[in-house]
Parts: C-alpha cells; sequence; structure tokens
C-alpha cells in the first residue's frame, strides 16, 4: 500500500514540475519582452536572457529525463499558441533545442559529476542538436527560412543568458542535492 501512494505522490509532483516549468517557461519570455520594450532593446532581451531555457533544464534537473522532454516540447508550443512567439518559422527547430535541454538535464540529474560541467553538457546537446536540425532541414528539404549561420548568430547574443543559466543551475543543484 506504501509504494501505490508513494508512486502517486511522485507522479503528482512531476506533474506539478511540468506545469510550473512550462508556465514559467511561457511567462517568462512575455516578461523579458514587456521590459525590453520598456527600456528600448525590444525583443532582443529574450535573445539575450534566454528566458524559456532556464525553467525546462532546471524541470529536467529536479523532475529527471520525462518532466524536462515534456516541459521541453511543450513550452514552445504552448507559447506560441498563445503569443506567437517564437516565430513559426524558427518553431520546430526551438522545440528540438528546448526539449533536448530538459532531456538532457534530467538524464544527467542523477549522474555525480560537477554542476557546472552537467549544465555545460546540457547547453552543448541543446544547441548541437538545434544546428543540426537546421542543417537537416536545409540540405535535406532545401529550407531557407533559417541558416546554421543565423542560429550562430542568435547564440552569441545569447551568453548573459548561458551565464545567468550556469550560476542558477550550479545553485539550485546544490541546495536540491542537499535537501534530497
Amino acid at each position: 500500500m506504501k509504494v501505490k501512494a508513494l508512486q502517486k505522490t511522485n507522479i503528482r509532483n512531476k506533474t506539478l514540475a511540468t506545469i510550473i516549468a512550462v508556465v514559467s517557461a511561457v511567462a517568462l519570455p512575455q516578461i523579458a519582452h514587456v521590459i525590453g520594450a520598456y527600456v528600448g532593446f525590444g525583443s532582443s532581451v529574450g535573445e539575450t536572457f534566454l528566458p524559456m531555457h532556464l525553467p525546462v533544464i532546471l524541470a529536467g534537473f529536479v523532475g529527471g529525463p520525462v518532466v524536462g522532454a515534456v516541459a521541453g516540447a511543450l513550452s514552445p508550443v504552448i507559447s506560441f499558441a498563445l503569443t506567437g512567439m517564437p516565430a513559426a518559422v524558427a518553431l520546430p527547430f526551438i522545440v528540438i533545442e528546448v526539449f533536448s535541454y530538459g532531456l538532457v538535464s534530467g538524464l544527467l540529474s542523477k549522474v555525480k559529476i560537477n554542476s557546472f560541467l552537467k549544465i555545460l553538457a546540457v547547453q552543448l546537446s541543446g544547441r548541437v542538436m538545434r544546428i543540426a536540425a537546421v542543417a537537416v532541414a536545409t540540405a535535406v528539404f532545401g529550407f531557407e527560412g533559417i541558416t546554421v549561420n543565423a542560429v550562430l548568430s542568435s547564440m552569441a547574443l545569447g551568453v548573459a543568458g548561458i551565464i545567468i543559466q550556469w550560476i542558477a543551475v550550479v545553485l539550485v543543484n546544490k541546495k536540491y542535492e542537499k535537501s534530497v
């Protein structure tokens, strides 16, 4: 009987973690865009601080690969449905990228390596998957909406967000590992 109760609690917690991650990953970019418009930076604030990535990465680390992957796949789709962002031309590639962040952070959540190395592996996985998806779409399907160079340029804009992710994930992982 205790096993069933524990399983229900675990499923409830993972569902809650997924919902919180998706809501955060949809809301944070909107907040970033409002702040960007207010201070005169426009939508580049989203590309700079990568607000959709962090909740998904944290969901994977806290909830595991399924939570991270589901949050990563749903967040850009729900954001697009509600706000029209990310742009339709970029949506499939961002879904692949953010899905990768969630999945890989979840897969690495129980691995005993330095938190900084974990987040570095997560960030590389998502970016490599996005570049690969764009390259395949271009080479195989003749897709011309986004180029690999455009993806690389947008990554250069996201350096501040990458640094924020390093700090946040390392801090959260330290606190989470102590509590578990």
